[in-house]
């Protein structure tokens, strides 16, 4: 290797170290724990949340006795939901005087230091209406508890692919004010954020709705730094929600913001038909959202057919066909096709102003047949 090389590419390197430990951009400094192998459990968290987050993490630190307190000593009936990475109660912060999501992780779970670092520093950094606002977090001992502000009308999820039977159905007009603000917080995070971060787990359980259906992105654990300079992506192992994953980024391990931009495109037409990416109970042709619904983006006739029956027609035959072309440019093989998060929010904001207020099927505008 010639000496011209050699000093090209310790320069590089140099100036990407520089950039990582750089005190103007603590976001950078969530970097460096990929660096790190996941610690043990005796390792002083907070200590390491106020180095990497150069002091900037805005999150209350909070002891364990003020959020037993705060739980009812994590009363079962304070449980609000649960999963791999432990359990979330609703609470009460009296000091605060505001009711809380309280996420206990699972000591032996799927979220580990590592994990809980990147969050407490992602949410403790990044401040956007729509990302859930970290309120605080414990690492005392073993426990490790994340503090979030309280959502009262819970995930999307709850009321879209989970919904019980006493539940009213989303109507038209808020899955698009839903979708409109989760793209909100994609492009603050890949266009505004620096450096930019890819979300990585863009799915219906992680987006939050308050009393007014805005939404709210949560559960930054598997978040990542995008990449920098002249990388084109950043090469990782595959994690995720199997069926959300854009191709590329499942058969490589190479990020970009684009493969966000695909994960919105899934759930984005989980709004739109009211069904789940992969549903086994489905007939094994419709069992794969993606694959179900191709051939039908080619044929405008069928459209209609792609439409939650649960919306009972009630929807602008134009905004349908629009929000499936939105979907369908997400939805792109090649991540190089799918347009940039900042052009889905363009469109997708054109098409909760609700020009075309006709809300019944039927009434076409005789444009082309094909998105």
């Amino acid at each position: 290797m010639s000496e011209e090389i050699k000093e090209q590419k310790s320069s590089k390197k140099t100036a990407e170290q520089d950039f990582f430990h750089d005190p103007s951009k603590p976001l950078a400094g969530i970097a460096l724990i990929s660096m790190k192998a996941d610690s043990s459990r005796r390792r002083y968290l907070v200590e390491e949340i106020e180095k990497l987050g150069k002091n900037n993490v805005s999150a209350d630190i909070l002891t364990f006795q003020e959020l037993s307190l705060a739980t009812n000593n994590f009363d079962p009936d304070k449980l609000l939901g649960e999963g791999g990475f432990g359990r979330v109660y609703k609470g009460h912060i009296e000091k605060k005087n505001m009711d809380v999501a309280v996420k206990q992780l699972d000591r032996n779970g799927l979220q580990g230091n590592r994990e809980f670092l990147v969050e407490v520093l992602m949410l403790g950094l990044l401040h956007h209406p729509n990302l859930v606002s970290l309120v605080g977090y414990c690492a005392e001992g073993d426990q490790r508890i994340l503090v979030y502000e309280y959502m009262a009308n819970g995930s999307l999820e709850d009321h879209l692919l989970n919904i019980s039977p006493e539940k009213k159905p989303l109507d038209w007009e808020t899955r698009m004010k839903i979708a409109t603000g989760a793209a909100r917080g994609l492009e603050y995070l890949h266009g505004e954020a620096n450096p930019p971060v890819i979300y990585r787990d863009f799915k219906a359980s992680n987006i939050l709705l308050d009393v007014d259906f805005n939404s709210k992105l949560s559960d930054f654990g598997l978040a990542k730094i995008g990449p920098v300079g002249e990388k084109a992506h950043v090469s990782t192992r595959v994690m995720g929600t199997y069926g959300y994953c854009a191709p590329e980024y499942a058969s490589t391990g190479q990020l970009t913001t684009k493969s966000d931009v695909y994960s919105f495109g899934v759930v984005f037409l989980e709004m739109i038909t009211g069904r789940r990416v992969i549903d086994g109970s489905k007939p094994s042709q419709e069992q794969n959202l993606i694959e179900w619904a191709t051939p039908l983006f080619k044929d405008k006739k069928k459209f209609h057919v792609m439409a939650d029956p649960l919306l009972e027609g009630k929807y602008p035959e134009k905004g349908l066909y629009q929000a499936l072309a939105i979907a369908a440019m997400c939805l792109q093989e090649e991540a190089s096709c799918r347009p940039l998060m900042t052009d889905v929010l363009t469109a997708l904001e054109f098409l909760s102003v609700g020009k075309d207020k006709t809300l019944a099927a039927g009434d076409g505008d005789g444009g082309d047949d094909t998105l």
